[in-house]
């Protein structure tokens, strides 16, 4: 099968993707939060104290965006977070009153973005493709999930006690012997 835009998951989710974000930078313009910031103090408002793994797993953005997401967001005062009772190695992200400010200002702008940007496509079509990309979302999560999820090692049986003894002698011999190899090897070499 040729290589076609019109059948490219990729190509089209990018394309939906671009409107959508266009729709939202119309709508909340630059004084708003990004739509990952909007993401984060959505979900940091309605989950207080959840830890940066967690945020990891309700928001989608990998580990390393988002702890410099945050890190932003503090300087911004947006966030705050601090060490958990549980685990001192977890943080803990709060929303602050400024993050309260900003989520609230931008919540109506997100909604209309996120209706304009499903008016697209005809009402009796718009309930199949949010399902449809709630399914698409669900999948990644549980690949995530799954690579998340603790390796199981193999178990090796112990080699028998004679076995090894024979591996071991082998080494040994094969060691005595390396060093005359590798002096033949070198006076062959230098003539």
């Amino acid at each position: 099968m040729a290589y076609s835009l019109k059948n490219s998951p990729g190509h089209l989710l990018r394309r939906a993707q671009q409107y959508a974000h266009d729709l939202y930078s119309t709508e909340v313009g630059n004084a708003g939060p990004t739509p990952r910031q909007y993401e984060v103090l959505h979900v940091v408002a309605n989950n207080e104290g959840l830890s940066q793994t967690d945020l990891v797993r309700h928001t989608g953005i990998d580990r390393s965006t988002l702890a410099d997401m945050i890190a932003r967001m503090m300087k911004k005062g947006l966030l705050s977070r601090k060490r958990t009772k549980e685990d001192a190695r977890a943080n803990a992200v709060s929303i602050t009153a400024a993050g309260k400010r900003m989520l609230n200002s931008a919540n109506a702008k997100v909604a209309k973005a996120e209706r304009s940007a499903l008016a697209v496509l005809p009402k009796t079509q718009q309930t199949a493709f949010m399902k449809a990309l709630r399914a698409y979302s669900d999948a990644l999560d549980k690949m995530d999930e799954a690579a998340a999820a603790p390796k199981k090692r193999a178990t090796r049986k112990a080699p028998a006690r004679k076995a090894t003894a024979r591996k071991t002698t082998a080494r040994k011999t094969a060691k005595k012997k390396a060093p005359a190899k590798r002096k033949a090897t070198r006076k062959t070499k230098r003539r």
